[in-house]
């Protein structure tokens, strides 16, 4: 079973590596640069209505997934009893969902427009929860393959359809927020009616069953973990929503900072999936007593090294990377390379926060995170109000920086306090000189004439070399980490 299990981690991480990249670059990325062409403003309108929609998602969840996937896989003759009653249970929180979507959508003054895109962008949200708890249910009953294919599916299908939209000559390559929208909708659709056949194979029986008390009991288990996730998720996508609503150009600012987190996004999905990977290693060690020190620490080695070495790159290449994937120009690149630059500089910290927060997850110190992540809240939105005014979507950006170094910082402070780590001073200095050699060498290449692909393609090549010369990282340490994976399960 370890070895199906392996294999089809290993076709999971390539499929989302491959297909999810792919749709953020490419297609969501093509259709910010179609849009705002078109239509200044109108993508910036959409990220921020789809951050709204993002922030609100607890109530969408409430930690139902997370519950589910522990239930059935310690229980999988549960699966028929509790579906039906989890999924009439989605349903309720569903319509909560949007009916405080549309409260808090009146109360920030929102156009008709604007509510016609959220109610819409809130429906895909509800599609999402529910292709998420079908797969939690494939996942608990261990059919990897089919959970894989899943998780790429939607993607997969709209870069099926944006792109015949895009480059097909379909509605003659004029897309627009509206049809983008709508897309997302028939992909998700499709998703789900997908899901729900593969499930209810195993499932059988399927009948809305209304059962208050069981549902007050999940809720009332995954709340601590339900509102983690909603602190975090205001730290990470408020900064869309205020640029819109403070700045005088809300919607082009916003617009704006959608550059360079469309990039963001797509790298983050490897600290994202290296999380994934952690949390049952940690929680498994940690259950067993183990020493979890040396695990972290190989792990924080790994992510750090990815995170610095595309963090730096791109930093530097920034105004490049951005006129090459969006054409822009003169005060417009400026503007939307600075927002890229700190948010470059961003990925490093939450990268590394994956570690210490997933292993402080797997511990059950939920306390300390939510008063942590609740002091990043405020940090946040303290920062964006008194920031954005002045300096729109740069000022947004280097808030997220700060609320984010600010959370690693701490997170670091509690995993010490907890688990006594002592690092050696040779492990800091090894740390540190790789981390200078990263900031010099694009500054190196950047000297010689070259086209900035090259130059930028030989910084990462040269970094990764470095890194295993001072042996910061191995190859056997990545192969060690995949073993533990497997021994943990």
């Amino acid at each position: 079973m370890k070895k199906k299990f392996v294999s089809n981690l290993i076709l999971v991480l390539f499929l989302n590596l491959l297909i999810k990249p792919f749709y953020i670059l490419g297609i969501d990325a093509e259709v910010l640069k179609i849009t705002e062409l078109n239509n200044p403003g109108s993508y910036g309108n959409y990220f921020s209505l789809l951050s709204l929609t993002f922030i609100l998602n607890i109530f969408l969840d409430l930690g139902v997934n997370n519950f589910n996937t522990r239930n059935i896989a310690q229980n999988s003759q549960l699966i028929t009893k509790h579906f039906s009653r989890i999924f009439s249970l989605r349903l309720l929180l569903g319509g909560i969902y949007l009916f405080i979507l549309l409260i808090i959508g009146f109360s920030l003054n929102y156009s008709n427009y604007q509510i016609k895109w959220l109610i819409l962008l809130g429906f895909n949200q509800i599609l999402i929860a529910i292709i998420l708890f079908f797969r939690s249910n494939l996942s608990a009953l261990l059919k990897f393959k089919e959970d894989s294919i899943i998780s790429v599916t939607d993607r997969l299908l709209l870069i099926i359809f944006c792109g015949l939209i895009l480059w097909g000559h379909v509605f003659e390559n004029k897309i627009t927020i509206e049809i983008f929208i709508l897309t997302q909708t028939l992909a998700y659709s499709l998703t789900a009616i997908i899901s729900f056949v593969l499930v209810y194979r195993h499932v059988r029986i399927f009948k809305l069953s209304w059962d208050v008390p069981f549902f007050l009991m999940i809720i009332k288990k995954s709340f601590p973990f339900a509102l983690l996730i909603f602190l975090m998720s205001i730290y990470y996508y408020s900064d869309a929503v205020m640029l819109e609503r403070i700045h005088p150009r809300g919607d082009v600012e916003s617009a704006s900072y959608a550059h360079g987190y469309r990039f963001f996004m797509a790298f983050n999905m490897i600290g994202f999936l290296f999380a994934s990977l952690l949390l049952p290693i940690f929680s498994k060690m940690l259950k067993n007593k183990e020493d979890i020190k040396s695990i972290t620490w190989l792990s924080f080695k790994l992510i750090f090294c990815f995170s610095i070495i595309i963090g730096i790159s791109v930093w530097f290449f920034s105004n490049d990377i951005l006129n090459w994937r969006y054409q822009l120009i003169n005060e417009q690149l400026s503007h939307s390379s600075k927002s890229f630059e700190w948010l470059c500089l961003s990925f490093i910290a939450i990268s590394c926060t994956y570690i210490f927060g997933t292993l402080l997850t797997a511990k059950g110190e939920m306390k300390f995170l939510n008063i942590l992540a609740g002091i990043g809240v405020l940090i946040n939105i303290i920062l964006n109000i008194i920031l954005i005014p002045i300096n729109g979507a740069e000022g947004a950006a280097f808030a997220s920086m700060i609320t984010q170094y600010f959370t690693l910082i701490f997170q670091l402070i509690i995993f010490i306090k907890l688990f006594g780590l002592k690092l050696k001073f040779e492990k800091l200095f090894q740390i540190l000189i790789f981390s200078i050699v990263c900031c010099i060498t694009p500054l190196f290449y950047s000297l010689f004439e070259m086209k900035w692909p090259y130059s930028f393609i030989l910084s990462i090549i040269s970094m990764s070399a470095f890194a295993f010369i001072i042996q910061l990282i191995k190859i056997k340490d990545s192969l060690k980490l995949l073993q533990q994976y497997r021994s943990k399960l």
